[in-house]
């Protein structure tokens, strides 16, 4: 599926030229005449695309567009494309997650390599976000005392430490971080680790 780029610029002359740029170049295209228009048309971010945004534009500006999408969740990255580039705005624009600041005129081959930056880390944030969910679904398939052995394990307990402390024996918790480590699909102690880090189980504080 190519991507959906999203053209939010007032001047309908370059929403029609970048138009044909991108369209030539492979992707689809849809425009819009102001930010109220893109959040009117809510795009779906789980699709491949990216949003081409100027920074000067009738009522809600680029960057106020910017806080609004990130406000409301939306995971699209945004590439800003202005004739009206200053180090402050550009700055708050970067700091809030713009993929990248660019300035009028530019080539095509500046605007595609763009986009295609764009494009790769909306696909890698998807993947982690995926890989994320099947975590949670791992870990609500654990029973009680499973998620107890799981929680004492990434804390670097061993085994005698972890049956003394649960009240049972070592045998028993071997068998349930073997499961452990079969429900989380987990290979190695390193890698159940760095699932409970992904998951939030973990802090600084730990030991």
């Amino acid at each position: 599926m190519p991507g959906l780029i999203h053209v939010v610029d007032d001047d309908e002359s370059f929403r029609t030229a970048i138009g044909r740029r991108l369209k030539l170049a492979g992707y689809d295209v849809q425009t819009y005449a102001s930010a109220q228009e893109l959040l009117n048309a809510a795009p779906d971010d789980e699709r491949p695309g990216c949003i081409l945004l100027d920074v000067r534009i009738p009522g809600l500006s680029g960057p106020d567009l910017q806080t609004r999408l990130i406000a409301s969740g939306s995971t699209l990255p945004i590439v800003f494309l202005t004739g009206h580039a200053d180090t402050p705005t550009t700055v708050r624009a970067m700091k809030a997650g713009a993929e990248d600041f660019l300035t009028k005129p530019i080539s095509s081959e500046q605007l595609i390599d763009a986009i295609e930056r764009a494009l790769a880390r909306q696909s890698a944030a998807q993947a982690q976000r995926r890989r994320l969910d099947i975590f949670r679904v791992h870990l609500g398939a654990l029973t009680q005392r499973e998620r107890q052995v799981f929680d004492l394990i990434v804390r670097g307990r061993i085994n005698k430490q972890i049956a003394h402390q649960l009240g049972t024996t070592e045998r028993t918790v071997k068998a349930h971080r073997h499961q452990v480590m079969e429900k989380m699909q987990a290979h190695s102690l390193a890698e159940l680790v760095s699932i409970a880090e992904r998951l939030g189980m973990l802090d600084a504080n730990d030991d």
